[in-house]
């Protein structure tokens, strides 16, 4: 039986994928499906596979519509309002972040080590975020080289989409390939998104098998590193504060707004 309300969960997931800095594994948090979409792509790949197809046509017509409307709007957000835009994502993330912390029970099973782990996830994604590619070059005559770094951009960045905390976004900006992605969503170019995808794919299928595992037998460490995960975007996404009241104003009322809409989204999928 299909889920069709799979379709709006998947449109704010794809919405999320393409922007650096949220997850979707994030979104599918704060949705309340994260552990559903683990349990369903693991058993994709294995002969339950058709029993997936309910939860997984819904959900990647969601995705697709999402990413291919919403990417030319996207470029242009961050292009004219790059500070507000990047506000309204801290607001998602940091919504983001109570959901987590209950559903980890962390007051009760949190240990000295499991805050180590925390502190240690947030420090790693803070580090990388000093290694960002140059985002503004979009590859123009691709090589088999540009190709290959294309595939394996793709790998790494599906391992962050399904993960809370990391962005597959972000690791395509730190490789220096996010603006040739964003540039062939939006313009249809298939060379560059049949590669990446076949990446895609192939990346979930092992990360998935390898979360469901962690979530199944080590789940407080788990909770901790995607909390760390979270919280060490946060400082990632931050963007600095411009000059201007105005500007300022306006961050402040879209960060507002991206509290709001993880507060909500939460408050309706656990309803």
């Amino acid at each position: 039986m299909f889920e069709w309300r799979n379709i709006l969960r998947g449109m704010a997931m794809g919405a999320s994928d393409i922007i650096p800095g949220v997850s979707g594994g994030t979104i599918a948090l704060v949705l309340g499906i994260y552990h559903r979409l683990i349990a369903a792509v693991n058993n994709f790949f294995s002969r339950r596979w058709k029993e997936q197809l309910g939860f997984f046509i819904p959900l990647g017509i969601g995705i697709g519509l999402a990413v291919f409307s919403l990417s030319s709007m996207l470029e242009w957000l961050l292009a004219s309002y790059p500070q507000p835009t990047f506000f309204l994502f801290l607001g998602l993330i940091l919504g983001t972040i109570p959901f987590l912390l209950r559903e980890a029970d962390y007051k009760r099973a949190f240990t000295g080590k499991h805050y180590v782990i925390l502190a240690a996830a947030a420090v790693l994604v803070i580090l990388s975020g000093m290694f960002r590619g140059d985002e503004g070059a979009v590859m123009q005559s691709l090589s088999f080289s540009d190709y290959l770094l294309l595939f394996f951009s793709g790998w790494l960045a599906s391992t962050a989409m399904i993960l809370p905390g990391v962005s597959g976004s972000f690791i395509l900006l730190i490789l220096g390939v996010y603006s040739t992605v964003i540039h062939a969503v939006s313009s249809l170019y298939l060379p560059v998104l049949l590669i990446l995808g076949a990446g895609i794919v192939l990346g979930i299928a092992i990360m998935s098998k390898f979360l469901h595992y962690l979530l199944r037998y080590h789940p407080t460490g788990t909770y901790a590193v995607m909390t760390g995960l979270l919280i060490g975007s946060l400082f990632v996404v931050f963007p600095g504060l411009g000059a201007g009241f105005a500007q300022l104003l306006l961050s402040i009322v879209t960060f507002l707004t991206g509290l709001l809409l993880a507060f909500i989204l939460g408050k309706i999928e656990r309803s």
